[in-house]
């Protein structure tokens, strides 16, 4: 009897730096496994900045706001990231804006449903961290969406539209009331959780562990 695949809820934010290192390093923990592990992939939202207006705002101003930072310890931090993200095939840009995501979360919900939500959270994140594109404007959800194959007139409609905002919302609502404050996470068989951008030989590890308590 074929096994089921291993399920990992990836819950995360499109504006999220670490959650770009986070996937990154899955899919080359996902690379090292092969065919030994199957997993099926859900991309779950969170939002770092749910109060964003939709204009955004300026990277280094309000990262000093939020986290009390100087521009001195946000460079350190980004060069930090930058590093991590080399390390597994991830590559940052200058990243000089920070905009309201809600939008592509309903768009990765539409994707989920068509069975691309990876590959566009992919690119959303591409998108945002290296070249420095809002996440959230119509044209650009378009592009990404039938960059992957989605169907380019229907990205268009929902981007348009508050379709799916219900049901975002409410995927939302669920990792918050489980507890979850910061990402990225990944749930594994809804059993345990692997907090952080671990590096790909945790994911490994980990998902070699599920697979061996079946």
């Amino acid at each position: 009897m074929e096994t089921r695949p291993i399920e990992l809820a990836f819950v995360s934010d499109v504006a999220c730096p670490w959650c770009a290192i986070g996937l990154a390093s899955l899919d080359r923990a996902l690379e090292r496994l092969g065919a030994q592990v199957a997993v099926k992939i859900s991309i779950e939202p969170f939002e770092l900045n749910p109060d964003m207006g939709p204009q955004g705002v300026e990277t280094i101003p309000y990262l000093a706001r939020k986290y009390g930072r100087t521009p001195e310890q946000i460079a350190q931090a980004r060069a930090r990231i930058e590093e991590r993200g080399a390390q597994v095939g991830f590559r940052f840009g200058a990243r000089e804006h920070v905009w309201n995501t809600f939008d592509a979360h309903r768009m990765l919900h539409w994707a989920g449903l068509e069975g691309k939500a990876v590959e566009l959270k992919r690119a959303l994140l591409r998108a945002y961290h290296a070249e420095g594109r809002n996440p959230a404007a119509p044209d650009v959800l378009v592009e990404l969406a039938g960059a992957v194959g989605l169907d380019a007139a229907r990205a268009k409609s929902i981007a348009e539209s508050r379709e799916f905002e219900a049901e975002t919302r409410e995927r939302e609502r669920l990792w918050l009331d489980r507890g979850v404050n910061g990402v990225p996470l990944v749930v594994v068989d809804d059993s345990f959780a692997i907090e952080g951008a671990q590096p790909p030989e945790v994911f490994e590890q980990a998902l070699r562990r599920a697979a061996g308590s079946r």
